[in-house]
């Protein structure tokens, strides 16, 4: 039995994936902040964790996991002169230093599956810039980097891949889709004419966690619509 740890799963990318790993016959161990959500499926179970705590119990984990998934994040945009140096430091701890600190608890569970992998999230601004991204490229840049430093660290034992987004459909992208208005000029802006779902990029992430994705490790893959590579 495959059993796979997915951080950040109540609700968006996260929720999507778990659902997703749960109907293909997979044991999800799914995590949550604060409002504990409903297992749909009882392949799901739900544990409450903060990752900015400074002590982290994963007790509840069994012995060896085949996939490990970290979705915690946020889109804070605005203009680099009205950022504070902590505000930055807030995204990094949540985005960065969270995923290290549970990938250091977690990567002996991961040496003992035949096909372990990890899979990590960034963003299309990190490599394309874009105004009043500084805050959310500077701690994704940082993902980046470490995808492909762990993945080299852990081949072939282990494949770390991550996903940059362009904009999704999702609670954490809410405020920038709160209208009609919002949605059709931001679908205009991707080649192909639409807003990213939270199918799309889960979609993804269930294939690099799988054995289909076997030969794949140290990448950075853009599911973006087609906005970083495709000018129309």
């Amino acid at each position: 039995m495959q059993h796979y740890l997915i951080i950040g799963a109540s609700t968006g990318i996260g929720n999507e994936l778990a659902s997703q790993l749960a109907e293909s016959g997979k044991q999800v161990i799914a995590t949550f902040n604060k409002t504990h959500p409903t297992a749909e499926n009882s392949n799901i179970s739900f544990h409450q964790l903060n990752v900015l705590e400074d002590s982290i119990s994963l007790d509840y984990l069994p012995d060896d996991l085949a996939g490990f998934v970290y979705c915690p994040g946020s889109i804070n945009l605005r203009p680099f002169e009205r950022i504070k140096p902590e505000d930055f430091e807030s995204d990094y701890k949540l985005q960065v230093s969270g995923a290290i600190k549970l990938l250091q608890i977690v990567i002996p569970r991961l040496k003992k599956s035949a096909n372990a992998s990890i899979v990590l999230f960034s963003t299309l601004a990190v490599q394309t810039g874009l105004p009043f991204h500084t805050q959310v490229a500077a701690s994704k840049g940082a993902i980046e980097g470490l995808t492909r430093a762990l993945a080299a660290e852990y081949a072939p034992k282990i494949r770390v891949n991550c996903i940059a987004p362009s904009l999704t459909d999702t609670p954490l992208a809410a405020f920038l889709l709160n209208s009609e208005q919002k949605k059709e000029a931001n679908a205009l802006r991707h080649p192909l004419k639409r807003i990213g779902t939270a199918k799309d990029i889960a979609c993804m992430a269930a294939f690099l966690l799988s054995e289909k994705a076997s030969w794949i490790t140290g990448q950075i893959l853009h599911v973006d619509g087609g906005m970083s590579s495709v000018k129309i």
